[in-house]
C-alpha cells in the first residue's frame, strides 16, 4: 500500500507515522455493521430537492439506504424518507407542502419568518412527534446557537427538532427548545455524516451545494448566497472524507436556495446526476444491493 510519512515531534523524540492510503478500508474489513448502508443528505434549502431526485435513481438500481442523517431540506426529505414514504410519495408531499404553506411572517426581531406551520405538516405524515415512531434510524443535526456547538439528536421529540434544523439564521427566528436557541445545522454541519459512519458498511453523500467556479453574479443578493455556500462548504469537507460515495451534481450552480418553484427542476438534476454516476460505474449497484 502507499503510504505518506509524517513526522510528529513533542520536544524530546521524534516519532515517525505511516499514514496508508486506504485505512478505512483496512480497518472496516470483517466488521459487522447494523446496517449494510447509510445515505447523509445535507442542507441546500430549495437545491435540497435534488434529494428525491437520489432516492429516486437510486430506488429504481434496487438500492435502499437502511439508516439516514439530514440537515436542514435533507433532514425533511430524510424524516420522511425514514417514515416509510416511498421518493416518488415524498416529491408529492413536498409539492404539496409548498414553502409559502409552511411560512409565516415573525414579528420578533430576530428573524424575517418563522415556520410554526410545519409542525402542523408534519403531524399530517409523521403518527406521533417522536423518533421511535420512524422505520428506520434517522439523525439529524442541528445548530445551539448559545453554545456555539452542532448537536446531532436520533432520539426523544422529533417535530420542533426537524424546524430548528431548517431555521436559517436571520431569515428565520431561532426555535429555543428547552431555554436554547437553536437555528440551521447547516451553519457548522451541512453534511452530517459522522453520526451515521459506523453505523453502516457503505455510506452515500447526497451534497446539493456544488462549490466549483462560478462566474458571472446578477447582483449583491447573488454575491451574498455564493459567499455563504462557499462558508458553508468549508464544513461538509471533513464529512465528505468520511462517505464511500459523494453525489455533487454540478448543475445545481444554477438554483438559488430560494427556488422553492423549480422544484421538478431541481429534482429531476439529483436524479439525472445519480442515473449518470450509475451508469459510469462510478456508484456500485451490486454492492450497495447486497444485505
Amino acid at each position: 500500500m502507499a503510504g505518506q510519512l509524517l513526522a510528529w515531534h513533542n520536544g524530546k523524540t521524534k516519532t515517525s507515522i505511516i499514514i496508508i492510503k486506504g485505512l478505512k478500508e483496512l480497518f472496516s474489513f470483517g466488521k459487522k455493521f447494523p446496517h449494510h448502508l447509510g445515505i447523509c443528505l445535507s442542507g441546500g434549502s430549495a437545491r435540497g430537492y435534488a434529494h428525491v431526485g437520489v432516492l429516486q435513481a437510486l430506488h429504481e438500481h434496487g438500492i435502499e439506504p437502511q439508516i439516514i442523517s439530514g440537515t436542514s431540506m435533507g433532514a425533511v426529505v430524510g424524516v420522511l424518507y425514514a417514515a416509510g414514504y416511498s421518493p416518488a410519495d415524498i416529491k408529492t408531499i413536498l409539492m404539496e407542502e409548498t414553502f409559502s404553506k409552511m411560512t409565516g411572517f415573525s414579528w420578533r426581531r430576530t428573524g424575517l419568518y418563522k415556520l410554526q406551520k410545519m409542525k402542523t405538516a408534519l403531524e399530517r405524515y409523521i403518527p406521533e412527534d417522536d423518533f421511535a415512531v420512524l422505520k428506520k434510524p434517522f439523525y439529524l443535526g442541528l445548530c445551539n446557537l448559545d453554545l456555539g456547538c452542532v448537536e446531532m439528536r436520533g432520539s426523544g421529540p422529533l417535530f420542533n427538532y426537524i424546524i430548528a434544523s431548517c431555521s436559517v439564521p436571520g431569515f428565520f427566528a431561532p426555535i429555543v427548545l428547552d431555554g436554547v436557541n437553536y437555528v440551521d445545522g447547516g451553519l457548522m454541519c451541512n453534511l452530517p455524516a459522522s453520526p451515521i459512519r459506523e453505523q453502516c458498511r457503505y455510506l452515500i453523500g447526497s451534497h446539493v451545494n456544488f462549490p466549483g467556479k462560478k462566474v458571472g453574479f446578477a447582483g449583491p443578493k447573488a454575491i451574498l448566497e455564493r459567499s455563504v455556500n462557499l462558508g458553508i462548504t468549508q464544513n461538509t469537507v471533513p464529512e465528505k472524507a468520511l462517505c464511500d460515495i459523494v453525489i455533487d451534481p454540478p448543475e445545481m450552480q444554477a438554483y438559488s436556495l430560494f427556488d422553492f418553484k423549480k422544484i421538478e427542476e431541481i429534482i429531476s438534476v439529483g436524479y439525472t446526476c445519480t442515473v449518470e454516476m450509475i451508469d459510469k460505474g462510478e456508484i456500485p449497484v451490486k454492492k450497495l444491493r447486497e444485505r
